[in-house]
């Protein structure tokens, strides 16, 4: 037999916050909050306002917020929760699954993103995952975010010429200015050109931040 949530030390509990502006579906999450055992809800709202207040004064393991939630946007309390290094985990849920805005959530610090269509245990298996740090993210979501991390691949990495990335490789093997001018047959005024190309490419001022910068862009692979 299952342990009842009063058997259940408080702490040894995930703590629950929801937040959602369609009483109904509230209800109904908050009714199935309390047959978990496991989870212990600790307040709810229908504001996004209300529940970044909550968030800070109460301080869930755990919150389920709609996305479209008015007041504060699901976004708006996430960017604040992690300005303010809150610890509760975030998980979403939306009836829009758009690629974008669950490529902006996971970036930002979520820890889920369901679609108010799943089934209530899978919600709530989520709060369970995101509590011991898992990231959830819909089945039918999860096809459009990987499209999304490729168009933005795409988009975001710096376009650089031959030489430039010629220079950049052999910078980023420990290769002075002058060395690899020797090694191109270049000037050394014109090498140092070239890298002062890459760095504002790439949105640097020096050699170490450009390789590094490179290196997360896939640009010396």
């Amino acid at each position: 037999m299952p342990p009842r949530a009063a058997d259940m030390p408080p702490r040894a509990r995930i703590r629950v916050y929801l937040a959602d502006d369609h009483p109904i579906f509230l209800r109904g999450i908050v009714q199935e909050v309390k047959l978990r055992p496991e989870l212990e809800l600790v307040g709810q709202a229908a504001d996004g306002r209300d529940a970044l207040a909550d968030l800070r004064s109460l301080e869930p393991d755990v919150a389920v917020i709609d996305m479209r939630i008015p007041g504060l946007s699901g976004l708006e309390v996430l960017s604040a929760a992690r300005r303010d290094q809150l610890r509760t985990r975030i998980v979403f849920l939306s009836a829009h699954l758009d690629s974008d805005l669950v490529y902006r959530a996971i970036a930002s610090g979520a820890c889920g993103y369901l679609s108010k269509e799943a089934d209530r245990d899978e919600i709530l298996d989520a709060v369970a995952a995101a509590s011991r740090g898992r990231v959830v993210i819909a089945p039918e979501a999860q096809t459009g975010l990987a499209g999304e991390i490729r168009r933005r691949e795409v988009v975001e990495r710096p376009v650089l010429t031959t030489r430039e990335r010629e220079v950049l490789v052999l910078t980023a093997d420990g290769l002075t200015a002058p060395e690899i001018a020797a090694r191109l047959q270049l000037g050394a005024a014109t090498v140092r050109s070239h890298l002062q190309n890459v760095y504002e490419k790439l949105g640097v001022s020096d050699r170490a931040a450009a390789v590094a910068r490179a290196m997360r862009a896939g640009l010396l692979e």
